[in-house]
């Protein structure tokens, strides 16, 4: 199964993906996460200059669901934490991988570029970084997620998040 966590920058995709895959893989070891950037820097694509340009992102969208199928393939549960601004790319996944079960987590981009941990969204509307999905990629929630998350307030519980998601997912957890 493919648990895919969709989300702007900054929007806990990544916190709660490491704790959705820590809780499942307690249950059945055979269970790992795929993040987004950290697919990018292994494959050195954060290096190239078309990184995250659409063409950049559309490639490692591609490569990410691919990995994802493989490891689909071999019994393997994942969690993947990806941007995902392809439409086609999620109804891809839909129709590949052995079950699928798609999350939004929904922040809105004004409470994103007031956190903005990383100065991203600050350093986009400045003009210092171009490419930033939200500000000058445009960016549209998936149309037909299995559940969305509000992850908006203050006060994020990584672990009743993820119980949440497992939840709605069909694979345990009350």
């Amino acid at each position: 199964m493919v648990i895919w966590l969709i989300g702007l920058s900054g929007a806990g995709k990544t916190t709660i993906g490491r704790e959705v895959c820590r809780l499942w893989k307690a249950k059945e070891p055979q269970t790992v996460l795929i993040d987004g950037d950290e697919i990018r820097r292994i494959f050195k694509q954060d290096r190239e200059p078309d990184a995250y340009s659409i063409k950049g992102r559309a490639a490692n969208a591609e490569r990410i669901a691919e990995v994802c199928l493989w490891l689909d393939r071999q019994g393997i549960n994942v969690v993947c934490c990806i941007l995902s601004i392809f439409e086609e790319t999620r109804s891809w996944n839909r129709h590949h991988y052995s079950k699928y079960f798609e999350v939004y987590v929904s922040v809105p981009l004004e409470i994103l570029a007031e956190r903005d941990p990383k100065g991203l969204y600050r350093s986009a509307k400045a003009g210092q970084i171009r490419n930033v999905v939200g500000i000058d990629i445009p960016f549209s929630p998936p149309k037909n997620p299995d559940w969305v998350f509000d992850n908006s307030k203050p006060g994020l519980d990584p672990e009743a998040a993820a119980k949440q998601i497992l939840s709605k997912a069909g694979v345990f957890f009350q």
